[in-house]
């Protein structure tokens, strides 16, 4: 699959329904994914494949996830915050 089109799919998979989230998740894709590297892309996809109750229960620090890799993402994303 080239660039623009996964890039389409994920920020597809972005929209949660929730604002907040929404927010995170997508301030992420436009402003980490073009420097990450492949592990943490691919943390990235394994995220959104993530429930949205868990997903958020991350995303809102009420919990954090057992994988190194995941943990490591939810971090990444609140560094950059929301767009």
């Amino acid at each position: 699959m080239d660039e623009t089109t996964e890039l389409k799919r994920l920020r597809w998979q972005c929209r949660r329904g929730m604002k907040e989230m929404d927010a995170l998740l997508l301030a992420w894709l436009e402003r980490g994914w073009p420097t990450a590297a492949a592990p943490q892309r691919e943390a990235f996809r394994v995220l959104l494949a993530v429930e949205d109750d868990v997903l958020w229960a991350w995303l809102s620090g009420r919990r954090r996830p057992e994988s190194a890799e995941l943990a490591a993402m939810v971090d990444a994303i609140h560094a950059l915050g929301p767009a």
